[in-house]
C-alpha cells in the first residue's frame, strides 16, 4: 500500500501516529511522512530560519529511523490556512504517491494549523478523485481510505477508535523517532510545561531517553485507557494489557472501508 500522513508540523505524523507508520514501513509499505508548515516558531529560543532547517533535518532523521520517507511542503508555521492553492496542492501530493490511506488532524484541536490541516484534507478528499480539478496530474479511480488520527479533544464529539492500533510493539521505534525530533520533545514541549531544564543533556542518551519516555508516556498511555473496549473488541483478552495504542477514526468524507477492510489494513494484526 501506499500510505500518506500528512500533519500540520514536522513531528506531528511520529507524535500522533509513529508506531503505526513504523509497523507498516516494516512491513514493506511504501509510507510517507508529510508536514504542511516549516516549523519555524515552535521554539522558545532558536531563530526562525535556523529553526526551520534544524526541525527539517530531524524530520529527516526521524524518517531514516523508522524507514520511511518525509517531506515537508513548507508553508509558514503558525499561518497555515484553508486556500485553493494548499487544497490543490495536496490533491496533487496525493494523486501523485497513489495513495491507497491519508493519515491527519481532525478540524478540531487547540493549533489553529492543526485545524486546518484538517480541513484541508477534508476538502481534498472527494477532489482527488475529480479529473477536472488539477487536471495536470491525473485524477484517483479509487478514493483512498481517509483516517482521522489520535487526539483528545470530545467537542463536538471525542475520536472514535474505529481503527485502534496495538504500539506496545513498535514504541521502541516510536520513542527512537521522537528522540530524533530534539527540539521539540527536549527542549520546546517542555519549556511550554513551565520545564525549561527538565531534559538531561544530549551528552547522556540513555537519561534522555528515560526522560523522553516519564515525560510523554501519561499522554500516550491515556489513549489505551480511553479506547480500552476497542481495544478488547479487536485484540480479545490481550486488549486488557495494552499499555500504549494508536488510534484512527475513519473521516465520513473518503472511501468507508468495512471493519474486515480495516482489520486487513491494521499493522499490530
Amino acid at each position: 500500500m501506499n500510505i500518506v500522513c500528512i500533519g500540520a508540523h514536522p513531528d506531528d505524523p511520529e507524535f500522533y501516529a509513529g508506531a503505526s507508520l513504523t509497523l507498516w514501513a516494516a512491513q514493506g509499505h511504501k509510507v510517507l511522512s508529510v508536514s504542511l508548515t516549516d516549523g519555524r516558531i515552535g521554539h522558545h529560543a532558536d531563530q526562525p530560519d535556523a529553526l526551520a532547517a534544524r526541525r527539517a533535518a530531524e524530520a529527516r532523521e526521524a524518517a531514516r529511523r523508522g524507514g520511511y520517507e518525509t517531506v515537508i511542503l513548507g508553508y509558514p508555521d503558525g499561518e497555515l490556512e484553508p486556500t485553493l492553492e494548499a487544497r490543490r496542492r495536496i490533491v496533487r501530493l496525493i494523486r501523485e504517491t497513489g495513495a491507497d490511506v491519508v493519515l491527519g488532524h481532525r478540524s478540531v484541536d487547540y493549533h489553529p494549523d492543526h485545524r486546518y490541516a484538517g480541513l484541508l484534507l477534508q476538502d481534498a478528499a472527494f477532489m482527488v478523485t475529480v479529473p477536472h480539478f488539477c487536471p495536470e496530474t491525473p485524477a484517483l479511480r479509487r478514493n483512498p481510505i481517509f483516517l482521522n488520527m489520535m487526539d483528545r479533544f470530545t467537542r463536538p464529539a471525542p475520536v472514535r477508535a474505529d481503527l485502534p492500533v496495538d504500539a506496545d510493539a513498535a514504541m521502541d521505534r516510536k520513542w527512537a523517532l521522537l528522540d530524533a525530533m530534539e527540539s521539540q520533545f527536549y527542549e520546546w514541549l517542555p519549556w511550554l510545561e513551565g520545564r525549561p531544564d527538565a531534559a538531561p543533556p544530549a551528552t547522556d542518551p540513555q537519561a534522555r531517553m528515560a526522560f523522553l519516555r516519564e515525560f510523554y508516556s501519561p499522554w500516550l498511555s491515556w489513549v489505551a485507557g480511553r479506547h480500552r473496549d476497542a481495544l478488547r473488541r479487536w485484540y480479545g483478552a490481550r486488549g486488557d494489557a495494552i499499555a500504549f495504542a494508536e488510534v484512527f477514526e475513519v473521516s465520513e468524507y473518503g472511501r468507508q472501508p468495512d471493519e474486515a477492510e480495516l482489520r486487513a489494513l491494521c499493522p499490530a494484526l
